[in-house]
């Protein structure tokens, strides 16, 4: 069973998902709160594995730095939602600590998805989503993570991973499209986080673009 706390500001929109995530089977709602303060104080009394939590707050701390916070204290794993649209704090959030996020726009059943796969360690990035963050990121040069050259470090298949990554596929879908088992799959992330010297997921999307492997205008879906 998987532990949820939900967090954001409106009633109406924090009781509509704990209500969605409390209806499935394998997963259920611990506690709620309606801003920073109260979210950390309910993750440290209710330990849930999977914090879903709203970016924009009122109070003394946002939804970023309650990420902070809960990723650097505790073992939960957080997945952001948020209006992309007008929020520009989605990476400073992604850089705190969170493991995904997703638009407040999506379908009642991605949202259930999304806190199955953070539950089981994989990072979020939908395609979608992944579109906007490297349009953005792109438009702020910060020059390359790791040089291009780094990517003849890489096997046939791990260079194959390292794009479907890019293109915002989980781990189980990568394992569909690659014909391999899951098991697989993790071992060739593992590789190329290792080798290419990156932390995350998010890393690896922003690294594949600077590097060349995959281009700002190409389809991701």
């Amino acid at each position: 069973m998987v532990r949820i706390v939900v967090v954001d500001d409106q009633d109406l929109v924090r009781g509509g998902f704990a209500m969605i995530l409390d209806a499935e089977p394998d997963l259920t709602v611990v506690g709620e709160a309606a801003d920073g303060l109260e979210a950390l104080r309910v993750v440290a009394e209710k330990k849930p594995d999977v914090v879903v939590m709203d970016i924009r707050m009122d109070g003394p701390i946002d939804g970023i730095e309650a990420t902070r916070r809960i990723c650097a204290t505790t073992d939960a794993r957080v997945l952001i939602l948020t209006t992309f649209d007008v929020d520009e704090h989605v990476h400073d959030a992604l850089r705190a600590g969170a493991n995904g996020f997703l638009l407040k726009t999506m379908r009642r059943a991605e949202l259930v998805e999304a806190v199955r796969v953070i539950a089981k360690g994989e990072a979020l990035l939908a395609p979608t989503v992944t579109r906007r963050v490297i349009a953005d990121l792109l438009r702020r040069p910060q020059g390359a993570i790791r040089p291009p050259a780094l990517l003849d470090e890489l096997t046939g298949r791990e260079r194959e991973t390292l794009r479907l990554i890019a293109r915002g596929l989980s781990n189980a879908e990568i394992a569909v499209r690659m014909t391999v088992s899951d098991h697989t799959v993790k071992t060739h992330v593992s590789n190329v986080l290792s080798k290419l010297g990156l932390r995350d997921r998010v890393q690896a999307v922003v690294f594949s673009y600077e590097a060349g492997l995959i281009s700002p205008g190409e389809d991701l879906d």
